[in-house]
């Protein structure tokens, strides 16, 4: 089931990040201005931001497999209409409505991990899970690279599309929860069920959000997803455009480099996890302190990113980028695992979507700040703001989350 799962990420993440590969050519033939393309940009930022909490509190209401399935055929239609474009204006109008469907996928991730694993083994299964956010964002340029050769950009996006609604017809033939999978023993259900989490009563969406609004850890939460988007959004949107105008690359050799930052947050991804079972067993932390002690490390890592202003390589550049893709994948796992670790499972995908709408908050002002101020100071110094936004995120997740020593009890933390 988490495989199936993964795949649809895959796809939403494919054609999510077709705009950015094709922003060179998209700009040249709908005479787009780097300010119009942000624009662009940011209207899927803006819906994504919008419709996260409303999808996960969807999700949490109807199920999963509904909730999933609706969002994932109006993006994939939507998708296709990208091919119909004819101007910035319109293509900003699709990006809304498509970013307004694909903001399922992060609240999505939260109840499938809630739903199908125990609380033990959640830290490595969001670490798994985040696998199909950067994989999906490694495998776009060689598949859009293909498509636009076969078919032209609007090719491309029709291909995407396509792509999207073979995976909505596998998951509604394959998804099952755990208590109607035709295929999950007793012993199964038991073994996921083990921690008995009472099912608390389901809320009205609004009532919802201000539940969980009250809760001081959300805001432990919130605040480091707010600071580390920006970085993951200049990955799927901007990098292609930076290495085009700054680093001279055509769309063959943007190709050729563009998804090695997406293979190392793959990497990260999978680390993750494992990095809390090590913090546990070599530093005794607890269970949520290595969780926190993960994404920390993940912070000081992005402070590669500042170093690319200092490069004149282009290679040394996208090294540098990777070393920032794994690092941001690690703190946005072990952020969606401080979720399922802190909240109740009748409400993570609704505080998963907020945590999401917090990161695209960040994310969409952002990419209007690139959008005014690229063309006349360069990327230099947005990366080395990106490079120290995690550690100031960190302290707040170290303030607000990490559990305190209780010397009575002389406990390891």
């Amino acid at each position: 089931m988490l495989s199936l799962f993964l795949l649809g990420v895959t796809v939403n993440y494919i054609t999510r990040n077709s705009l950015g590969l094709l922003a060179a050519e998209l700009k040249t033939s709908l005479g787009m201005t780097t300010e119009q393309y942000s624009y662009v940009v940011a209207a899927f930022q803006a819906a994504y931001t919008l419709f996260q909490p409303l999808c996960g509190w969807l999700i949490d209401v109807i199920g999963l497999k509904l909730g999933f399935l609706i969002c994932a055929s109006i993006w994939a239609v939507v998708c296709m209409l990208h091919a119909g474009a004819g101007s910035w204006v319109q293509l900003a109008i699709l990006r809304f409505f498509m970013g307004s469907a694909e903001a399922a996928a992060t609240p999505a991730n939260a109840k499938a991990i809630s739903d199908w694993f125990p609380r033990k083994e959640r830290p490595v299964a969001s670490g798994w899970a985040g696998v199909g956010f950067s994989i999906g964002a490694m495998l776009a340029p060689p598949i859009i690279l293909v498509a636009h050769m076969s078919f032209g950009w609007r090719g491309a996006f029709l291909f995407c599309g396509v792509l999207s609604m073979l995976w909505v017809l596998l998951w509604w033939k394959f998804y099952h929860s755990p208590e109607n999978h035709p295929n999950l023993s007793k012993e199964e259900l038991a073994l996921i069920r083990q921690d008995n989490e009472p099912q608390q009563t389901r809320l009205p969406f609004i009532q919802s959000m201000k539940t969980v609004c009250k809760n001081k850890k959300f805001y432990g939460i919130a605040i480091p997803a707010f600071l580390a988007e920006p970085a993951w959004a200049v990955f799927s949107f901007w990098v292609p455009l930076y290495l085009a105008n700054e680093r001279g690359m055509d769309l063959k050799h943007i190709v050729m480099f563009a998804w090695l930052p997406f293979l190392a947050a793959d990497l990260g991804s999978i680390a993750s996890g494992y990095l809390t079972t090590l913090y546990r067993k070599v530093f005794g932390c607890t269970r949520i302190n290595s969780i926190v002690a993960s994404s920390v490390t993940g912070a000081f890592m992005m402070l590669s990113l500042a170093l690319v202003a200092l490069t004149q390589s282009p290679y040394a550049a996208i090294a540098l980028i990777s070393i920032g893709g794994f690092g941001h994948q690690v703190i946005s796992c072990m952020l969606s695992a401080v979720v399922v670790e802190t909240f109740d499972k009748s409400q993570v995908a609704t505080v998963n979507g907020m945590r999401g709408s917090s990161a695209w908050i960040a994310s969409f002002l952002f990419s209007l700040l690139i959008g005014a101020v690229a063309d006349n100071i360069g990327f230099n110094p947005l990366f080395i703001a990106m490079g120290f936004f995690d550690l100031i995120g960190a302290v707040f997740l170290i303030a607000l989350i990490a559990e305190r020593r209780n010397p009575a009890k002389r406990e390891s933390v």
